[in-house]
């Protein structure tokens, strides 16, 4: 930004260049040209050639602006493809929600093949400003009575044309993407500080887990999991028999997106009926997740301290044994224990391991009063950083919002 009542009132600012000129308000027909894509398919893009998008691309690849592609197709093919230039606003028409049906691309490349599904917008206004309008509230609320479609929600070119936007002159344009495009870089820089500290986080304690688990040969007794305990597998349900309340419940899907190293209450639940059918965890058993789609996650264990029976899935096993529960936990998330049930593995489009291969893991034994002198420090560790992950979310969505406010504020006008 020029200089500092840009920085600290940007509206104040927009406000002064405003002074004596006219924001007239005119339908995107009046503004410039829509042409639509053609042709293009996810199996006609390449690694290499005259750059193309699919409108698929909008919605996983692309921010709000770029001047790179991530594919291309032949240069002979490009020749029967919509070809969108610099500065042509690119908008994906389609999508399976309202809230991505007309996203927006400002395009500031070269020569770029467009798909079908998607319009480029040919105009002679700041491209960038038009994207940022494009995101607006209010320009999402305007939108809504032109969408139509059940399962798939689309626009068409007519439809859009209709719609009205406000048009500032181009250098108070400018200065609005000069600010926004402010604020992305500060929301984007906090995000990628905020994300770093997690990482760093999570390294030490995992660290500090790892360590504190370890024992040099000699200062502890190391014994196989199946010599100091037992193994027993759940029994299959699915996620249609799982209520909001009755028997408590834990489906192995669950381990890896509700449960950390202990619990005492369930997320879900089943039926009586059903449960007298399926296999309990007990409390201070370890719940152990034995299928999985990534083999990093198998054999993360959860400590179960609830005071009532939890019936478990087919997919985990339950683990009794004289040891501190959540010392087994903690120790089923180190490096130790990866290395050791990865050999048990069996691989495929969904990995898994039995409780013969989880029986051979060697743990070691320290008394029992160290084992919850460990899991106790391993407890605030793993509240600091779990602290942390829940915070990012929480820190990054404020942010955003900032954003958005800011955003909408300097894209109204009367």
């Amino acid at each position: 930004m020029k200089n500092d009542t840009a920085k600290k009132h940007p509206v104040k600012h927009i406000q002064k260049l405003l002074a004596g000129a006219e924001v007239e308000w005119k339908s995107l027909g009046e503004v410039g040209e829509f042409i639509r894509g053609s042709g293009l398919q996810k199996k006609d893009l390449k690694e290499s050639g005259f750059p193309a998008i699919h409108y698929g691309q909008i919605y996983t690849k692309y921010e709000m602006s770029a001047n790179k592609t991530f594919s291309y197709v032949s240069d002979d093919y490009a020749k029967k493809l919509k070809i969108a230039d610099k500065n042509d606003l690119l908008i994906a028409t389609t999508s399976e929600n309202d809230e991505d049906v007309l996203k927006p691309l400002a395009w500031l490349g070269n020569k770029v093949a467009i798909s079908g599904d998607m319009l480029l917008f040919r105009h002679n206004q700041n491209v960038k400003y038009l994207a940022y309008y494009f995101l607006t509230n209010r320009f999402q609320r305007e939108k809504m009575p032109y969408i139509t479609g059940v399962k798939v929600r689309r626009i068409s070119k007519s439809s859009l044309a209709k719609i009205k936007i406000p048009i500032p002159p181009l250098k108070v344009q400018h200065e609005i993407v000069n600010i926004l495009d402010t604020f992305t870089e500060l929301t984007a820089e906090l995000t990628a500080e905020l994300t770093a500290e997690l990482a760093a986080r999570k390294k030490q304690y995992q660290y500090y887990r790892d360590q504190l688990l370890s024992f040099k040969e000699g200062e502890v007794e190391w014994k196989r999991l199946g010599e100091i305990g037992e193994f027993q597998r759940g029994k299959r349900f699915v996620k249609k028999d799982m209520l909001s309340e009755g028997i408590p419940c834990i489906h192995y899907g669950e381990m890896y997106t509700h449960y950390k190293t202990w619990a005492t209450q369930t997320k879900s639940f089943i039926s009586e009926e059903l449960a007298k059918k399926l296999r309990f965890a007990q409390k201070g058993d370890v719940i152990i997740v034995g299928a999985g789609e990534t083999i990093e996650d198998i054999g993360k264990g959860t400590a179960w301290l609830g005071d009532s029976d939890v019936v478990i899935h087919d997919a985990c096993f339950s683990f009794k044994s004289p040891l501190d529960p959540k010392y087994v936990a903690y120790f089923s998330r180190t490096r130790l224990f990866h290395d050791q049930i990865r050999r048990h593995i069996s691989s495929g489009k969904i990995s898994a391991i039995n409780a013969k291969g989880l029986s051979k893991v060697i743990i070691p034994i320290p008394p029992i009063e160290e084992q919850k002198r460990i899991a106790s420090i391993l407890d605030k560790f793993d509240t600091l950083v779990n602290s942390i992950t829940e915070g990012l979310p929480r820190e990054i969505e404020l942010r955003q919002k900032q954003y958005a406010y800011y955003r909408d504020l300097l894209l109204s006008f009367p």
